[in-house]
């Protein structure tokens, strides 16, 4: 079940998974998730260029995380990353689109490429996954708030539905 949480938020935001994934807080999901429109804070010294910055929750993130909350304490890390990650490195899953084996650097792939899909603009998805945010408008001008980051159109194609 963590597993399926840890790929599904990956996938959706498109976190580093080694600067990012990894040092994430139980804490933190059980605040974003009180609110109506769940938005994760994602704290500067969690994050790779040490922005910080909110990144929405898509309601099958949100499914897949509320069990996992149950009975942790706050400031316990919310997946087990290296765990993960060698496992990865030893099952060599096969991708179905070319010959190499999937890495968790596949899921921000994922989530840049399918967020054309859900209707990010170039703005939103360079803030939600801090990619290109070096500039001065970024560290003194563009700050949205939490209000301000919404899941457009969250759909995703699956083999049942294409």
């Amino acid at each position: 079940m963590l597993t399926k949480a840890l790929v599904l938020f990956g996938a959706c935001t498109g976190q580093r998974s080694g600067s990012t994934l990894a040092r994430l807080t139980v804490g933190q999901f059980c605040e974003a998730m009180a609110a109506d429109n769940p938005v994760l804070l994602v704290d500067a010294s969690q994050d790779k260029v040490r922005m910080s910055h909110y990144v929405p929750l898509h309601p099958r993130v949100v499914k897949a995380l509320k069990p996992l909350l149950v009975g942790r304490d706050d400031d316990e890390l919310m997946f087990t990353h290296s765990s993960f990650l060698q496992w990865i490195k030893r099952q060599k899953i096969p991708m179905s689109r070319f010959q190499k084996p999937f890495v968790l650097g596949d899921l921000r792939k994922f989530a840049e490429q399918h967020g054309d899909v859900v209707g990010w603009n170039e703005s939103n998805r360079a803030y939600i996954m801090t990619h290109g945010v070096s500039g001065i408008d970024w560290k003194h001008y563009k700050h949205p708030l939490p209000t301000q980051i919404k899941r457009k159109k969250w759909e995703f194609t699956t083999p049942q539905n294409q």
